[in-house]
């Protein structure tokens, strides 16, 4: 076959509309990237050649350089995450070391750097707008990171070190998917499946019938069995909380939290070798451990602030915390239960005491929350505060799965000002777990017009079973209006230089504030009430289930406080205090922390760390603590239409309007804390997160 011809065949070269995700093959991947890298060295050389300290003249050819990148690799990477399968794993792995060594190269050039700082110097800088200002000081501050400043062997070694991460850290991500699919526990008894939830047995049936070892003459049914337990969270998470069966649920636990720690399938070892990895990098650049290079680009001003906020939430959380566990331990002893309470009982108590204190369960709730529903109720509200409109594109789009969905924005005059994908179900074979929005495209000019952003949201909620809809845990509703607020930032931006729109440009720690923001939402009773209508009956929710669902809000909340905050510390001080090559395990620290973090003690074979992929496989390394730090943001501004009047229309519309002209508008084009201050029209106060969670009263 004519090279060539396959070239222009290839579906992630084309440059135009939204990608053929639908026409993707594992097999595309290698030419694709051979093809740019080969276009975009070439590229790079012609840009270092002429470059000039101007906008035009640097930053201009730069982005077009970057931009055919969103599209293939962009894509690549999506399809990883939701549609993984050993073709596109291997074929990814094979390239993903030149694509690192051309990033880096692009990031170290001397010739680039030399200009960037040169038109920061310049007379031409105060022409600039704020969005470009912005761009050129963190792209020298990133050239800075990215060994700019090293040559001879220092400089070999820093990208020897950036390939060995790469390549650490998508094997520790592939090793927890293998190992969340490699568990699997069988229930053929019924008597082991007594107070399930109808959705549980319905959901384990089908896992039992699509699963590749099912006995081939045996169908499944939720009302017979068998019944399929795995770890992928809508199965672990409500069998955790309602299976009676103690010695099943410590099983179940304790594969959950020795997920990929042990045989073929082990991360223990890669996670002393990627924290010695990244100290060396650290002290490579001249900072003395990794938490300083990742806080040099976040908004918190250093490791003691963050610590000092963690101290300030802990404290407020503690007593809270530890009479949590009280009333647990004696509702469980009041009900027969002759055992003290461990990890394993914690989820399945709490839902009996929640369910008797509130007197509902997240079953009772599901038919309420059918997806149809809650996206219309989510879709309503976003055109009240924000003066959008979402509609549903039914023409041919290409999707990677049946189920994916794509929806166009337009403004108040009607205007298509962005789009996105919705991939809402949990597919555990293919799909890693979580939620998570995504840029498809970013907003930013290309010949001469303005490319629309484009976002990926994606959720694992409960799937369609049998002729029933999808039903939504509460939880789960919460999680999409949270990922729908990523993909707000990302949409309704006005910023057309790409490294300062939608997300791009904003530091990580503030990153959240627009997600975590939508999650309020979902307490305010007419936007609950709008979207919660019985899937068969029409029936809206009843006021009384709303008001405990809202009284239920800060059940335990100094529990789940402590345990954000043991995250954000254990990451924290593995990356600034902890010596990979010393005598101290990670568990060690981990254990260490808990003590005042956790009110059960941590079990000796507790190797969560093994699973952790926010900080050894995703972008949250020294910086897991921008859920609180962000959190504290999105509370303080939820207050501001708090103060305006939530059913006080005229109020909450000019409200949501500032909020989107600021916040989410101006992206990543100012600092967060000047957008902050316009918004707010002062600092932000952690006084408003703990109000929200009830932990208030125990500040000093």
């Amino acid at each position: 076959m004519d090279p060539q011809s396959s070239l222009s065949d290839n579906p992630l070269l084309v440059l135009e509309g939204l990608p053929r995700f639908d026409r993707i093959e594992p097999q595309h991947i290698q030419p694709a990237v051979k093809a740019l890298l080969e276009q975009s060295e070439a590229g790079l050389k012609k840009i270092e050649a002429e470059a000039q300290p101007s906008w035009a003249g640097l930053l201009q050819p730069l982005e077009e350089l970057d931009y055919p990148w969103e599209r293939s690799w962009g894509s690549v990477g999506h399809l990883l995450g939701v549609k993984n399968t050993p073709e596109i794993r291997e074929a990814y792995e094979s390239v993903l070391p030149d694509i690192v060594a051309f990033s880096l190269s692009a990031r170290q050039s001397k010739p680039i750097y030399e200009a960037l700082v040169a038109l920061r110097d310049s007379e031409n800088w105060n022409s600039l707008n704020d969005a470009q200002k912005r761009i050129i000081e963190k792209r020298i501050l990133s050239a800075e990171l990215a060994g700019i400043g090293l040559s001879g062997e220092q400089l070999v070694r820093f990208n020897e070190i950036a390939r060995e991460l790469s390549s650490l850290s998508t094997k520790f991500a592939n090793n927890v998917l293998d190992a969340t699919k490699a568990f699997t526990l069988i229930i053929t008894s019924a008597d082991d499946v007594v107070g399930f939830p109808d959705s549980l047995k319905q959901l384990t049936a089908q896992s039992y019938n699509s699963w590749e070892e099912k006995t081939p003459e045996i169908e499944a049914t939720p009302e017979e069995g068998p019944w399929r337990i795995s770890l992928d969270f809508p199965c672990f998470g409500p069998f955790m909380q309602h299976c009676r069966k103690r010695e099943l649920r410590e099983k179940v636990y304790r594969a959950f939290i020795t997920r990929a720690s042990e045989g073929e399938i082990n991360n223990a070892p890669l996670i002393p070798e990627i924290l010695k990895l990244r100290k060396e990098k650290a002290q490579l650049l001249g900072y003395a451990n990794f938490a300083e290079i990742s806080l040099a680009e976040k908004m918190a001003p250093g490791i003691d602030a963050v610590l000092e906020m963690e101290e300030r939430l802990r404290t407020a959380s503690i007593d809270n915390g530890q009479q949590d566990l009280k009333e647990l331990q004696e509702f469980a002893a009041a009900q027969g239960e002759t055992e003290p309470i461990i990890q394993w009982d914690f989820a399945f108590w709490s839902e009996r005491l929640r369910e008797q204190r509130f007197s509902y369960t997240d079953e009772e709730l599901r038919p309420y929350f059918s997806l149809e529903k809650v996206l219309d109720g989510l879709f309503q509200l976003v055109n009240r505060i924000f003066g959008i409109t979402v509609t549903q594109v039914t023409d041919d789009i290409p999707v990677w799965n049946k189920d994916v969905r794509y929806f166009n924005i337009a403004n108040e005059s009607g205007e298509n000002i962005a789009g996105f994908y919705l991939d809402p179900y949990a597919r555990p074979a293919d799909k890693r777990g979580g939620a998570w929005m995504d840029d498809c495209l970013g907003r930013k000019i290309v010949n001469g017009k303005v490319q629309l952003p484009v976002a990926h949201l994606v959720c694992n909620s409960t799937p369609p079973v049998g002729s029933k809809p999808s039903l939504m845990t509460f939880r789960e509703v919460e999680t999409l209006f949270h990922e729908f607020g990523h993909g707000l930032q990302h949409m309704l931006t006005t910023i057309n230089e790409a490294d300062a729109a939608g997300i791009n440009g904003v530091e990580w720690d503030a990153v959240e504030l627009a997600s975590q923001f939508m999650e309020n939402w979902c307490y305010h009773k007419p936007t609950l009430l709008g979207m919660a209508k019985h899937f068969e009956t029409g029936e809206t929710l009843p006021d009384e289930l709303f008001e405990k669902i809202k009284a239920a809000r800060n059940f335990q909340a100094g529990t789940q406080m402590l345990r954000q905050i043991q995250f954000g510390v254990v990451d924290l001080k593995l990356h600034s205090e902890f010596d990979p090559e010393g005598a101290e395990s990670v568990f060690d620290v981990q254990r260490e922390i808990s003590k005042s973090t956790s009110v059960l003690p941590m079990l000796p074979e507790d190797r969560f760390l093994c699973s952790f992929q926010h900080i050894f496989a995703g972008g949250y390394a020294a910086g897991y603590f921008s859920y609180k730090w962000a959190e504290v943001l999105s509370a303080d501004a939820f207050s501001a239409f708090e103060e305006a009047g939530l059913d006080d229309e005229k109020a909450v519309e000019a409200t949501g309007r500032r909020f989107r002209d600021t916040i989410l508008a101006m992206g990543g084009s100012r600092h967060p804390m000047d957008l902050f201050k316009e918004f707010r029209g002062r600092e932000p106060s952690p006084e408003p997160l703990l109000r929200h969670t009830g932990l208030l009263s125990n500040e000093e």
